[in-house]
Formats: C-alpha cells, sequence, structure tokens
C-alpha cells in the first residue's frame, strides 16, 4: 500500500513503478499454466506440438542476446565518444577557429558519427530481424495446428469443435508470448546501459583532499614534509615545507613547471597529500585561477555566486579588486547579464572579477594563480597594495612573474623542480641565489622586449 510504502522509507511512485506489472504479470503466468495443462489433456500431441514455440523462442533470443549484445555496446562507446568530442569541439573553439581546423575537426566528428550510425544500424537490424521471427513464429505454429489437427480430426483423434477451441486458446497464449519476446529484444539495450551505470557506480570512492587538511591556530599555512602527486609515480611536489603567518603577502615564483600552481591546489584541497601535514587557519580559503570562469548570469550572481551577500560587500570587492572603475564605466548594474563565459568583457577584467568574488564571498585565504596576468603592472600592483592593506584579514600566496609585482610581497618563495629551493624577501633572494637572479633578469628582459615591440 502507499502508506506501507511512505512508512517504509520507499516513495510512492517508485512503488507503483514496481508493483503496478505485478498483477498482469501474474496473470500472464496464471494463463499460460491454465491453457497449456488444458493443451495437453486436449491432446498431448498437439499440445507438444503446440509447445514447440517455447524452445524456438528460447533458442532465438539466446541468438539474439549474443549477437545484438556486442553491438549495443560499441553504440553505447561510441555514444560516449561521440558526446566528449562535441563538448571538445565546443569548448575548444577558439583554438579551432584560429588554427583554420574546422574541416578537420567537422570530419574527426563526422568519423566518430559514421561509426555510432554503423553500430546503431547493426544493432537496430539484429532487433528487426529478432522481432520479425518472434511474431512470426505463433503464427507459423498456429499453422501447424491446424494443419495437424485437420489430420487428427481426418483419423477421429479429436472433434472439430475441440480443434477450433485448441486454435483459439493457442491465439490468446500467443499474446502474452509476444509481450515477454519483447522483454526479451529489450534485454541486450538495457543491460549495456546497466553495465556503464555499474561502471560508474564500482568506482572506489576516494576520501576529498580537503578531509586531510588540519586546522591550524597558529599561522595561517602550515606545510611539513607535504609531497603530492598528480600520477602516483611522478611527485609534482617533495619536501614542501613551508610557514605563512597572518595577513601576510607571499609571491611564489619558479620556471614553467616548478610547481606554483600544484602548491596552490595543495593548500586549496583540490590535490592530495601523499606525504607530510597540511594545516590551515581557515576553512575560507579562495583560489583565483588564470582562466577567470563566469557564468551566463548577472554580475550579481557571479560576485556572491547566489549567497546573501551585502551591498557594501560587494562595494568592497569591488574597489579592492580594482574592478568598481570598468564595472561604473561599462554603465551596467549588477543585475546586467553578462554573455558566456563573460565573453563581452575583456580578460583582465574577467580576473579582476574573479578576484572580486573570492572577497565578496569572505575569503581569509587568497591563493591566486597567476591571476593578474592579464592586467597592466600598475592595476595589478593596485590590487596588491589593496590587499596588503587588509592587514591580517587576508592572506594572500599570488603565483607571480612580474619583478615589480614580486618586490610589493612580504616573502617570496622560490620553486625549483617541484621543491622550495629558497624563501626570504625579493632583495634578500637577488643578493644571495644564483638561480633566482637569473630568473628574475629573464623577466625583466622578456618585460622590456614586450614593451619594445608595443613601441613599434
Amino acid at each position: 500500500s502507499v502508506a506501507g510504502a511512505a512508512s517504509s522509507g520507499t516513495s510512492p511512485s517508485t512503488s507503483a513503478t514496481i508493483l503496478g506489472p505485478m498483477p498482469f504479470a501474474s496473470s500472464v503466468v496464471v494463463l499460460l499454466v491454465v491453457s497449456g495443462v488444458w493443451l495437453i489433456m486436449t491432446d498431448p500431441w498437439l499440445g507438444l506440438f503446440a509447445f514447440l514455440v517455447f524452445p524456438l523462442m528460447l533458442a532465438t533470443n539466446i541468438l539474439y542476446q549474443r549477437k545484438v549484445d556486442y553491438h549495443y555496446q560499441v553504440a553505447q562507446d561510441e555514444l560516449g565518444a561521440l558526446s566528449e568530442a562535441a563538448h571538445e569541439s565546443f569548448d575548444g573553439v577558439l583554438v579551432v577557429k584560429a588554427f583554420g581546423a574546422e574541416e578537420r575537426e567537422t570530419e574527426r566528428l563526422a568519423v566518430i558519427s559514421r561509426r555510432l550510425r554503423k553500430a546503431r544500424t547493426n544493432a537496430i537490424s539484429l532487433r528487426s530481424t529478432f522481432e520479425s521471427v518472434i511474431d512470426a513464429a505463433p503464427s507459423l505454429v498456429n499453422l501447424a495446428i491446424i494443419g495437424f489437427g485437420a489430420v487428427r480430426v481426418r483419423d477421429g483423434a479429436m472433434t472439430v469443435g475441440e480443434l477450433s477451441a485448441f486454435v483459439f486458446l493457442f491465439t490468446l497464449v500467443s499474446l502474452p508470448l509476444r509481450i515477454v519476446s519483447f522483454l526479451f529484444s529489450e534485454l541486450p539495450h538495457a543491460a549495456s546501459g546497466w553495465a556503464r551505470v555499474q561502471q560508474v557506480l564500482n568506482e572506489p570512492l576516494q576520501t576529498p583532499p580537503r578531509a586531510a587538511i588540519v586546522p591550524s591556530r597558529e599561522a595561517m599555512v602550515e606545510l611539513r614534509d607535504v609531497a603530492a602527486a598528480h600520477v602516483a609515480t611522478n611527485l609534482a611536489l617533495q619536501n614542501i615545507t613551508l610557514t605563512v603567518a597572518r595577513g601576510r603577502t607571499v609571491a611564489i615564483v619558479g620556471a614553467t613547471g616548478s610547481g606554483k600552481t600544484t602548491l596552490l591546489h595543495l593548500i586549496a584541497g583540490l590535490v592530495a597529500a601523499q606525504s607530510g601535514t597540511v594545516r590551515l587557519g581557515t576553512s575560507r580559503v579562495g583560489l583565483v585561477f588564470q582562466e577567470a570562469f563566469l557564468f551566463a548570469e548577472s554580475l550579481r550572481y557571479n560576485l556572491t555566486l547566489g549567497a546573501d551577500i551585502s551591498q557594501a560587500a560587494i562595494d568592497r570587492a569591488l574597489r579592492i579588486a580594482a574592478a568598481d572603475g570598468f564595472v561604473a564605466d561599462l554603465g551596467v548594474s549588477l543585475d546586467t547579464e553578462l554573455g558566456e563565459r563573460g565573453v563581452s568583457l575583456s580578460g583582465g577584467q574577467r580576473q579582476r572579477l574573479a578576484l572580486a568574488r573570492a572577497l565578496a564571498v569572505g575569503s581569509e585565504l587568497l591563493l591566486l594563480d597567476d591571476t593578474t596576468s592579464a592586467l597592466d603592472p600598475s592595476t595589478e600592483a593596485a590590487v596588491l597594495t589593496n590587499l596588503r592593506s587588509l592587514g591580517d584579514d587576508v592572506t594572500t600566496l599570488v603565483v607571480a612573474s612580474r619583478p615589480s609585482t614580486i618586490a610589493l610581497a612580504d616573502e617570496v618563495v622560490f620553486m625549483v623542480d617541484g621543491t622550495i629551493a629558497a624563501a626570504g624577501t625579493h632583495d634578500e633572494l637577488v643578493r644571495a641565489n644564483d638561480a633566482y637572479r637569473t630568473l628574475i633578469s629573464a623577466f625583466e628582459h622578456d618585460r622590456h622586449d614586450g614593451e619594445d615591440r608595443g613601441h613599434h
């Protein structure tokens, strides 16, 4: 009953879905049993002949499942490949256009589509053949019964009335047999989908990396002999020991591939530590990526993500991120809808809005993964100065590559090959560390080259 389903924690709709077919199924079973007994009692030989349809259906179904299972599995795999390829094409549309690869990308999708069409065509063809055989089998057996029964009537083994009743009853039995056969035809498709669902459900659950982070009552960030890896056999970070006091601004500097982004992801709880201890002085951590993601929603939603945040807090966040000026210049309100991924804004504007979002939601630890790369040096310096003015309210770790920006930090962490090679102020490292001095010189050289190209 519905009340019983509710009391057992099962929804009424689920109970109805499961129990609804039961009366029909039970009536089919009763019909088959009673009809079978009556057919055998009327004429044993003719009854046995009539029930030849059952092994015929069973053999056909076994053959069908063996053949069609493979094609349905291939079709499911190709559908997944097509969905993934289409998603990649939409996400990488700018790359495709920039390299003039529209035709090659279209052909790549067409090849996958053709494979999907072939697999589905093969599966549907087999299914059509199976259904035709199942539909024809009872009719063919019925014709054979009439022919064989006519011989029995001629020999006086049964009457015309008994033969007519026999044929009529077998016709009634044929309907549920066809329904059962239809269910058989759906089994391979359902089994293929079930296998894919089980593949996901059987994946072992992993403990979220954030669960291993321990609260700290002293420093904002404490890392003790930490190692981390994206691939188990290749450590991206090793022997990382770092302490960051509250309210400090720390610049993380290093060559490409030195582990700067991985370090931020480790602190944010996106990458699990293989060994060592990670301690944080807050749970309110804001990670701002270099590629700022904006929703196709209002400016207010992109800053608050739907949280109940006051107008004063939003204005303060925009001011600190140096975004209040361009928002006012755009002449839009906070309720103005942005385009998909903020397409109507420049890269620097998107980065500042992403930073303002992290500030608006009350982040006490800011992790900036080259977040200011699209800003001009003066705007970047203004943003970092604003962050430093917050005092102990906000602690900032920023991946930086501009010497002028690095010099504004309270401390610099210099990374080489996944380890912290040196730490100190910018001036201290320039004087004491040759590798750091060489890297800063390269940064300066790149900046001057960029300025020269801009003048020309």
